[in-house]
């Protein structure tokens, strides 16, 4: 599976961004951590825009922004040999990455957030506009003999399944303890968050503590 195959798995532009809201909200809620953690939305990036981002700790992530134009988005796996840093002769990005990136989105190919020593940070570049009806990517000549060559399949692999039951087993697996679905299911779909549906994510967390994280989170109803 390639970037290719992940964007054509992707759903509208609206529905992405529920998703990256509710397992930003999930992750406050299961670590209790104040700080954004594995997953994380920021409604505030920037002038305009909002950003969902992943972070594992081990040299992988992704960035997801929302913007009036439309998303710009791009990953990266440390491991794949298309990482701007596997090969000397490949500085400036693999080829084909970002061909074709429409205008109201090149600025995010030089963003310092995004990049190291000038270079955008990715082996991963997607994008949509507003008014697009599916989502683009450049045209990459991957490297044969890989299954998951630019690391899409593992970096997206939540938002393309889409699903409670698919975060459930990622979260049980991550933080080695077990979840109800139900309590998963209800942030999920973004409902009003209650002390019960806390309970049973968290037990012992109070709602008043983890309630400002995720309005800050641009979780809605708290």
């Amino acid at each position: 599976m390639t970037i290719y195959d992940v964007t054509r798995a992707l759903p509208d532009i609206e529905t992405l961004r529920d998703r990256c809201r509710a397992m930003a909200a999930l992750e406050l809620v299961i670590s209790g951590e104040e700080d954004d953690g594995y997953f994380a939305y920021d409604p505030k990036w920037g002038p305009g825009e909002e950003a969902a981002l992943m972070d594992n700790g081990s040299g992988d992530d992704y960035a997801i922004v929302f913007t009036a134009a439309g998303v710009f988005g791009h990953g990266f796996d440390h491991e794949s040999v298309m990482s701007p840093w596997a090969d000397t002769d490949q500085e400036d990005g693999w080829p084909g990455l970002t061909d074709g990136i429409p205008e109201a989105f090149r600025p995010y190919l030089t963003e310092p957030a995004f990049c190291v020593d000038g270079v955008l940070n990715a082996t991963a570049v997607f994008w949509r506009e507003t008014a697009d009806t599916q989502w683009r990517t450049g045209t990459v000549d991957f490297p044969e003999g890989k299954s998951d060559p630019d690391g899409a399949d593992y970096l997206f692999e939540l938002l393309v399944a889409g699903t409670p039951e698919a975060y459930r087993d990622f979260a049980e697996d991550y933080y080695e303890t077990d979840l109800p679905l139900e309590a998963v299911r209800h942030v999920w779909s973004l409902l009003p968050l209650t002390q019960e549906v806390v309970d049973a994510l968290n037990p012992g967390l109070p709602l008043e503590a983890v309630g400002p994280r995720l309005a800050r989170a641009g979780y809605p109803g708290v």
